[in-house]
């Protein structure tokens, strides 16, 4: 979540131990421009603030409204068919289980490092009234989420860093006290590692994070926006040419290539906060945004 007080924060960001990328800074890789249309848009602007996004078993989509204190379930159609309240609901992610996991907390007063008010909930999709139950409690701004294919959950808690939680809803200590990374938002897993936003960082830090050895880890592109403009990196998304895609709160889809460090801008627009591979097309995106519009986003061919 992105609020005022969050952006007005004064950080002085010092990352040691983190190699840094070559040059990705300078965005040296030019993009084809992505094409975006509004698949459903907001009732009250920035009330609606779409945090979060993800699709079920059945296709029906996910989206965690944050301001509302609720996550709201849509057909295929576009129909509100449910409406879960959850205090503050950050990242939506389809689990192993084909429940529906949600973080919760992601509310600046949680931002404080030491902070034990966010969490993840769960949601059966399938039930008639479908209803939030405690899965892992105990964190602090509970933000990004993303799933291994070992069943663990890792938690990018913005206020001290990245959470791994066990299949069983116990945090793996060990593993999490490696992660550390003050600010961390987005975060995905591809092969074998995780990729995860530095949205406080002041050049817009991507980091890579092996999931077997979290202290090891690396930046791999820096999405600066250029000279009094913060980036805000925010949720991350695997496209279907296998490069990453970050959401901007400053308004930018941004593609980036781990192998060499390249990115480029391939949307501008109003600020984005949350994407998902659409199931309209095997070459879209649904983007949510702050005002709680719902983007399509169709990459070039």
């Amino acid at each position: 979540m992105v609020t005022a007080a969050r952006i007005c924060i004064a950080i002085t960001s010092v990352f040691l131990g983190v190699s840094a990328p070559t040059s990705a800074v300078a965005e040296p890789i030019s993009c084809e421009t992505a094409t975006a249309t509004i698949a459903a848009a907001a009732v009250v602007r920035d009330e609606d603030w779409a945090e979060g996004l993800a699709y079920d078993a059945h296709g029906d989509l996910w989206v965690s409204r944050v301001r509302r204190n609720e996550v709201v379930r849509y057909d295929p159609s576009g129909r509100v068919t449910a409406r879960v309240a959850v205090a503050y609901p950050g990242a939506v992610k389809l689990g192993p289980d084909q429940l529906i996991y949600v973080t919760y907390g992601n509310f600046p007063t949680n931002l404080v490092p030491g902070s034990t008010g966010g969490g993840v909930v769960r949601i059966d999709p399938t039930a008639e009234t479908p209803q939030a139950e405690i899965f892992a409690s105990g964190l602090g701004m509970a933000n990004g989420a993303a799933f291994d294919t070992a069943g663990n959950l890792f938690v990018a808690d913005t206020s001290t860093g990245v959470v791994r939680i066990r299949p069983d809803g116990r945090v793996d200590t060990e593993w999490s006290n490696q992660a550390r990374h003050f600010g961390a938002d987005g975060i995905v897993v591809h092969g074998e590692a995780l990729y995860v936003t530095l949205y406080l960082s002041p050049n817009g830090r991507i980091l890579r994070i092996p999931l077997d050895d979290p202290s090891s880890v690396t930046a791999i592109a820096d999405l600066a926006a250029g000279p009094g403009a913060p980036p805000l990196p925010d949720d991350l998304a695997v496209g279907p040419d296998g490069l990453l895609y970050d959401a901007t709160t400053s308004g930018r889809l941004v593609r980036i290539d781990p192998a060499d460090h390249s990115t480029c801008t391939v949307l501008t627009g109003e600020p984005m906060t949350s994407i998902v591979i659409s199931h309209g097309g095997e070459r879209e995106f649904l983007v949510g945004t702050a005002s709680g519009n719902l983007l399509r986003v169709r990459l070039p061919e």
